[in-house]
């Protein structure tokens, strides 16, 4: 065993250490005992406004943080998210993430439903496909699907591409500013993580209380 370069942040799965044979790699993480959010967002139904805004303010630091390691995650759904002792988010499944020191990559990769418009084109992208998954995931948090879902692959990726979003009436309305600012088809114009941390959707319901000992990214 040798002790691998990790990430430390609460809002992301520790990674303790690793081994490996012939066949394998082993990973030791950290144990997330309440399991995904995918989980609970079947057993529970749609999230409230505070619970939501929480989730938005823990993953915001922790992309902050991700992304001042240049490190881009573009894979951030609910079935990679998982939930610690406390209900605090951490952010898992690094396996479509990318160590990108010029933040800008050319490769398809991520979940349909959460690709942004530049994937879907095969454009060169930044770290900024990960605001618009975030934007997404709100969305979703609080809808219970995401935003595009469609009987088909190519109407997802039609509906993608024009932005064609529809906020049920439902859906708070700071949280649905929150969204179409996340959600913009030119990557430059979403909203940076510093101001989603500021939104006041999440100023005034967020309840994110950190583990002793943590501190913030951002």
């Amino acid at each position: 065993m040798s002790g691998p370069d990790v990430f430390t942040h609460p809002n992301i799965l520790r990674l303790y250490n690793y081994f490996y044979d012939s066949l394998r790699i082993y990973l030791i993480l950290e144990f997330a005992p309440r399991g995904e959010l995918y989980n609970l967002l079947q057993r529970s139904g749609p999230l409230d406004e505070q619970h939501t805004a929480m989730i938005m303010e823990e993953l915001a630091d922790a992309l902050t943080y991700c992304h001042n390691n240049k490190v881009i995650h573009r894979d951030i759904k609910p079935e990679n998210l998982l939930l610690g002792l406390m209900g605090e988010v951490k952010i898992a499944d690094f396996g479509w993430s990318v160590h990108a020191p010029s933040l800008r990559r050319q490769t398809m990769c991520g979940t349909l439903d959460y690709l942004p418009p530049e994937i879907v084109e095969g454009r060169t992208y930044d770290e900024k496909v990960d605001l618009w998954c975030l934007g997404v995931l709100c969305y979703e948090l609080l809808v219970r699907r995401p935003p595009f879902e469609s009987p088909s692959q190519s109407e997802t990726q039609r509906r993608i591409l024009k932005v064609d979003v529809t906020f049920p009436p439902s859906m708070p309305e700071g949280a649905q500013d929150l969204v179409s600012k996340l959600l913009r088809y030119q990557p430059s114009e979403r909203l940076p993580l510093a101001q989603v941390l500021e939104h006041p959707s999440v100023k005034a319901h967020s309840r994110r209380v950190l583990p002793p000992g943590a501190q913030k990214a951002s």
